[in-house]
């Protein structure tokens, strides 16, 4: 046949194999040492950041950060907002520093200029990664950037530059990148700013829209010493457990999870032979009552 069939999640328009090919595939001098990538997904409701290496047969996933951990550090809402994103990525960045034992601090204090983790000559490397992106649309300001300034600021090494931040200005064929617009992104100026504009324009379409600001009692000038103070609690203990109250996705937690064994039915049991089971069913028949087997 002619015809060669797309791979199937390239159907499905889930992977962009050109872009996977240049990501994972290492130089052959370099033997099994792999490639990672710093994997940035977005939904409605939750950002996900992930470091990945690829293997022959599959992705392995070393560390994973997801924006709705943020409430363990004081980020209530608001949980896909470019603050937000930026969190998840500092999140991610300092769970994989305390993994591999690596004193990489990055950039302890928010200015929004570039930064990128320098070599310890007489140490350790710093983890290095690179951004894949996936099919999102790499557009200025976008957030998935902003999980790449948080992990970079975090102390992982990936690669980049400011030319997508917020505030990059075109002047004919040079970009330049104001860092007070980008901070200002980073601490949730922008959201701050239009909670003000529309609380004075229009007050039912602010409570409509920010009900859950509202809820929780968080105004506009709240929020950049919200996300100070996460920024904080996230490079003092990036593994912090879930609490007890804390519900999962199905909203169906109701205490802290039970230490007791399950029964040794509900367990996984070892595999038995075919005359193990046919001697444990026959028990089981013996036992209601039944004496002949016969016909069964």
């Amino acid at each position: 046949m002619r015809y060669q069939v797309k791979f199937k999640r390239r159907r499905e328009a889930k992977t962009d194999y050109y872009a996977r090919q240049r990501l994972i595939i290492q130089d052959k001098n370099k033997y099994k040492t792999p490639k990672y990538r710093f994997v940035v997904r977005r939904s409605n409701k939750d950002i996900t950041c992930q470091i990945f290496s690829a293997d022959l047969t599959h992705d392995v996933c070393l560390a994973t950060a997801y924006s709705h951990e943020l409430p363990r550090y004081g980020v209530k809402v608001g949980l896909t907002n470019y603050a937000a994103a930026y969190c998840t990525g500092l999140l991610l960045a300092r769970r994989i520093n305390k993994k591999f034992a690596l004193e990489y601090e990055g950039q302890t204090e928010v200015d929004g200029d570039e930064y990128q983790v320098e070599a310890d000559p007489e140490g350790n490397a710093p983890f290095k990664a690179l951004l894949d992106v996936g099919l999102a649309r790499t557009t200025t300001g976008a957030r998935i950037f902003g999980a790449l300034k948080g992990c970079a600021d975090g102390g992982v090494l990936i690669p980049h530059s400011t030319r997508r931040f917020p505030g990059t200005k075109q002047e004919e064929k040079d970009f330049t990148n104001d860092a007070e617009i980008h901070r200002k992104y980073i601490m949730g100026g922008h959201v701050a700013e239009y909670m003000e504009k529309l609380e004075g324009d229009d007050e039912e379409a602010f409570k409509k829209q920010f009900s859950r600001y509202i809820a929780v009692g968080i105004s506009h000038g709240d929020l950049e010493d919200i996300y100070e103070k996460a920024h904080a609690a996230i490079r003092a203990d990036p593994t912090k457990a879930r609490a007890d109250s804390e519900l999962g996705y199905f909203k169906t937690r109701s205490g802290p999870k039970s230490t007791e064994k399950p029964p040794i039915s509900k367990r996984n049991r070892k595999k038995i032979s075919k005359q193990q089971r046919a001697g444990r069913v026959k028990q089981k028949l013996l036992a209601k009552g039944i004496k002949s087997l016969k016909g069964l």
